[in-house]
């Protein structure tokens, strides 16, 4: 079986859990489920997946804590978070805690297919890009060293913990040193054009690294603020 093709779905609706994996089928997809969000990330932790579908409001484990602790594993896997109209806070920290897409429910599962479809090829255009990148995998930036194939970070040799979506942040940046960038550009590029309008997402992203790669984020080295225009990464040169 194919790790390309095959998807876990935490959801405790059965109805909603049984349309959605007889579709899948069909376009060639293989489904695992879980009913709650311990056995879901019970599941996660045990197998590979190629993306997880993940309901917001789950019995034994909330949706959010479940994509809290997968982004904690040191492993990246696209994230697509199911949600009601009512909770648009709840997605908002989706967003935050690493997830990748969301859905809003009454959903049809032709739009579900086709976001699944977007966020795969949004991977594989990724992985096309870091291929190119003349075997570069890993930028120094004097203390700062980000490893893009093993989405690793350290700073003065010390481990940085960082978030999926944190690192995809500065992976961004650091592999365009100089390029400043408005925060709907990075909205864009980050986080999908779908996320239009949570400028402040962006805001909050830049101001948790430079609390994790900054010696001092009041007066940043690496992450500095472009007045009237958002954010750029320092270039090498400015280091010496």
């Amino acid at each position: 079986m194919s790790l390309a093709n095959k998807i876990l779905m935490i959801e405790d609706d059965p109805y909603v859990a049984d349309l959605v994996e007889i579709n899948l089928k069909d376009f060639g997809y293989e489904m695992d489920r879980a009913s709650d969000g311990l056995a879901g990330l019970k599941k996660f932790q045990e197998r590979d997946y190629a993306l997880v579908i993940l309901d917001l409001m789950l019995p034994k484990l909330d949706g959010l804590e479940v994509c809290k602790r997968m982004r904690a594993e040191n492993r990246y896997t696209p994230i697509l978070m199911l949600t009601a109209k009512a909770e648009e806070l709840d997605k908002v920290l989706g967003l935050e805690l690493g997830a990748d897409d969301y859905l809003t429910k009454p959903f049809s599962v032709r739009e579900l297919t086709a976001r699944i479809k977007a966020l795969f090829r949004r991977m594989e255009a990724d992985r096309e890009k870091t291929d190119k990148k003349d075997k570069t995998t890993e930028l120094i930036f004097a203390e700062l060293r980000i490893s893009l194939e093993k989405r690793k970070v350290t700073l003065a040799e010390q481990p940085v913990e960082l978030t999926a979506k944190e690192f995809d942040l500065l992976a961004r940046f650091a592999s365009h040193p100089g390029r400043a960038y408005s925060r709907q550009e990075l909205l864009d590029l980050v986080w999908g054009h779908q996320f239009d309008g949570y400028d402040h997402t962006v805001n909050s992203h830049i101001n948790r690294l430079r609390s994790k790669i900054e010696k001092n984020p009041a007066d940043p080295k690496f992450i500095q603020t472009v007045w009237g225009v958002g954010y750029r990464f320092v270039e090498p040169e400015e280091l010496d």
